[in-house]
């Protein structure tokens, strides 16, 4: 029997292609994001009774920077430089990812409260292929947040 549309929402996980992404405001196209994570640094506690009762973990969260790889498709009528000037700038910057529906409503989002691009790299340059020209930015970021928009 085969499940209703609504059914196979909410049992099928999301596609990973469809998503969005902000930095400050400005919406950003990329082919890829790779890198965002929320961590705990953790601690492995022993005492006297580790033998009998076994040892503890400890965790804690330390909001220190991860990084994050952004890669794009360059388009000449989107702001090419726009990496490019935020890289110069150095400064840190609010982002948001959200992985969308098949309608393109946002279902769940990662916000970042600052991030930093550390390197960009260009495309590789090949006269024998016939591939897109994708940009590699590398961010480092902290403040990682999940949570539905």
């Amino acid at each position: 029997m085969a499940l209703s549309a609504d059914a196979q929402k909410k049992s099928y996980p999301l596609v990973a292609y469809n998503f969005r992404v902000s930095v400050a405001e400005i919406s950003m196209s990329f082919t890829e994001i790779s890198g965002l994570a929320v961590e705990h640094d953790y601690a492995t506690y022993r005492h006297g009774l580790s033998f009998l009762e076994g040892e503890s973990l400890a965790t804690v969260y330390f909001d220190r920077f991860i990084p994050v790889t952004c890669k794009r498709g360059v388009i000449l009528g989107s702001n090419p430089f726009f990496l490019y000037d935020w890289l110069k700038k150095g400064d840190l910057r609010s982002m948001n990812v959200s992985l969308c529906d098949e309608t393109g409503t946002p279902v769940l989002s990662w916000k970042v409260a600052a991030a930093v691009p550390t390197s960009l790299k260009a495309a590789s340059f090949s006269a024998s292929a016939n591939e897109a020209a994708i940009d590699s930015v590398e961010l480092r970021v902290r403040g990682v947040l999940v949570a539905t928009p």
